[in-house]
Parts: C-alpha cells; structure tokens; sequence
C-alpha cells in the first residue's frame, strides 16, 4: 500500500502502539458497563476512573473536573450551548479565527436571541488587544479564545485575556479556550489557568496520540451548565450515555505520554519547523503568523500563484501527506477564514498550505519534502507560464 510520509498531525495523530495494547482488553474480554455493579463494571470503572485521573494530571486539574466527551466538537458545543442555557440572552465573544466548532455554535446562540461579537486578530493571527477591550466593554457573559490555532498554530495569551476578562465584567463572564491544539505540544495547566479567569479548556485524544472519538471538557465546578445530552447522567449529569471506555483509556494512556516526552518531543520539532521554514523561504514562500508565538510543530504557507489544493493533492502524489488552508468545495471555494481574518488577500489565502509535523517525523523526511515542493512548483509554474 502507497504511504506517504505524514505531515498533518494538527488534523489527527497515528495511534502509539502502545495505546493499541491497551485498549484492546476493553474491546475483547473487558466488555462490561461501567455503570454495572458486576465485577466487569467494576472493572471498567475503574479503568475510566484511572484515565481521568491520567488527563487531570496532563494538565493540572483535579479528576473531578473532568467531563469526557465523544472529542472537542461536543466539548466545545458543551461549554457554550450548556452555559447559554442557563442564563438570560446576553453577548457571547470570540475570537474571530475560531474552529467552526466553536464559531457555529456561537452562530446557533445568535440565533436564539444571543447576540455575538467576533474580536479580530492582527496581520500575525494574534488577538487585537484593542478590539478586546471594547468587546469587554459591552459586557459579555461567554468568552471562548483558542488557546492555539490550528491553522496557524498561533498562540493566544489567555491567562492574560482571560483575567482582563475576570477585571472588566467584575467576575459574572465564564472565560472558556479551546486547547485541542496545544494539549501535548506547549504546557498546559489548567490550576494556573482557572487562578487567571479560565473557566474550562476543550481537549481532544486523537491530537496528541490517541484514539478518536474521546474528548473532554476540563471545567471549573461553579460554572452552571446544562447538559446536551439527557439521559442517565453520566459524567456527573453532564454528558449521559455508556461512556466509550477503550477511547477513554487510550486518551488517559496518551495524555501521560505526551507530558513525558513533552521536554523532548517540543524542541526537536521546533527545529525541524525552523529548518523547514528555511527551506520554504528560499523556495519563495509567505510563512503566515511566523513572528507570532506559535506551536512548535506547525508550519503555514503560501507560494504566490501556486493554488493550495493543486500542491498538496500532487505533493500527496510524490508521497508527502499536508493539508490545504482552504475548506473548498467545487461549487464554492472559500479561502480560510482565518486568513482573511488577518487580513491576507484572498489570492494568496488560496495557495495555503499547512505542515503539521510529529515526533515520528525526522530531518531525512523534511529535506525530502523541501525537494518535493520544489519540483512540484516549478512543474506547476512551467505550466502557468505555457497557458499564458
């Protein structure tokens, strides 16, 4: 089978083996409920209550601020949808570069009555600290600021934000960050963070390691919210139904590795990304948010006049595997919002291209891909040249 080398991990992460072993159990022997009173429901109880603890310590919260959930999406909807709905219509804020997990859930409270305020970013996807002062001004009741971005892999200063937050609505906002991004690739805690104003943090297992399908809502225990989903009342009545215990104990064995090899793994992939970077600099390249603080891991790109979608499907071809910065469709192609957002032409937002590398990767398969564009660009712009 054609595998290419991958170089999209900030869109999901191959599963260690060593979260394959264990998991296995609870898809073969180990099938009790966690909710039975048997010895097999005990036994998988206690292997969800050892995951929770396992994701608590990967970012310093207590396991019983821990709300598994089917990934960030639901995390995500969770914290907005479950917060709105206990309080009267009021103003929700986000950023402007927000996942559409975060943007269309703050949509939908529009709908119902909420009104919504993007803050925007700077030419390097960091938040207008101007603009946040006059959201702040308005009063909001939700706040929702990626901790990363995933695009970009820009870095936002939520403890900062968060307590400017706590200081202008006098402590009645709930400050809430999507951290799917930075879980295993910057520290992360959560102690710290709720000192400063953070209220919950969305996490996400198959971004760092494990398995798809578990996520968690890392939240403050006074915030008020209400369940999407009823039922049983699980997870302390806020996410009812059988919860997925090979996931969870997969996304509990990944959150302990990723703190391990954090010190390890972080600079390595930074000079990787710098060497990379080099590369695509010299090959002609924009590198977007490049003087930002950002994730070591992330690199985004364009080459002016070379469309995005067009490079990666033949650099997937030549056997690399990244990522377009458009969400395009044939009838309607849009460039990324987040690039708008910073103000970058809409043609050249359509040549993005992002590399997400991981700890597997190595200096052999940077220089490798380096070569790959290369030879891609000048056969794309050889073509361009003949048409014109």
């Amino acid at each position: 089978m054609f595998a290419p080398v991958y170089l999209d991990h900030n869109a999901t992460t191959p599963v260690a083996p060593a979260m394959l072993v264990a998991m296995l159990p609870w898809f073969g022997n180990q099938y009790g409920n966690a909710s039975s009173r048997h010895e097999y429901g005990r036994a998988a109880r206690r292997a969800l209550d050892e995951a929770r603890q396992r994701v608590a310590f990967a970012v310093g919260a207590h396991p019983t601020e821990v709300i598994f959930t089917s990934g960030g999406s639901e995390a995500n909807n969770l914290f907005l949808k479950g917060a709105a709905e206990r309080q009267p219509s009021a103003l929700v804020v986000i950023s402007a570069i927000e996942h559409p997990c975060v943007r269309e859930p703050a949509k939908s409270l529009k709908r119902r009555g909420w009104r919504l305020r993007e803050v925007a970013v700077d030419t390097e996807c960091r938040l207008a600290s101007a603009d946040f002062s006059a959201a702040l001004s308005e009063t909001p009741s939700l706040v929702s600021v990626m901790l990363a971005n995933n695009e970009t892999g820009a870095v936002q200063d939520i403890a900062t934000l968060a307590a400017a937050t706590a200081q202008a609505t006098r402590g009645r906002a709930w400050f809430h960050s999507d951290a799917v991004q930075a879980l295993g690739k910057i520290p992360l805690n959560f102690r710290s963070l709720n000192a400063a104003g953070v209220h919950a943090l969305t996490l996400s297992a198959h971004k760092l390691g494990g398995p798809k399908g578990a996520g968690a809502l890392i939240v403050d225990k006074r915030v008020d919210l209400a369940p999407l989903i009823d039922g049983g009342g699980h997870e302390r009545g806020l996410r009812s139904g059988t919860e997925n215990v090979p996931a969870i104990v997969g996304f509990g064995l990944a959150c302990e590795l990723a703190l391990a090899d954090l010190a390890t793994t972080a600079p390595r992939l930074r000079q990787l990304r710098d060497e990379l970077e080099c590369g695509l600099s010299a090959l002609g390249a924009t590198i977007f948010a490049q003087a930002a603080e950002r994730l070591p891991n992330t690199t985004y790109f364009a080459l002016p006049g070379v469309d995005g979608e067009t490079l990666v499907g033949k650099l997937d071809r030549a056997g690399y595997a990244v990522a377009s910065g458009a969400a395009c469709s044939a009838a309607n192609p849009e460039p990324s919002h987040v690039l708008l957002a910073m103000g970058v032409a809409p043609e050249l937002a359509r040549s993005a291209v992002r590399v997400s590398l991981g700890h597997q990767n190595t200096d052999a398969e940077v220089a490798g891909f380096l070569q790959a564009c290369a030879a891609t660009v000048s056969q794309l712009q050889s073509l361009t040249a003949m048409v014109h």
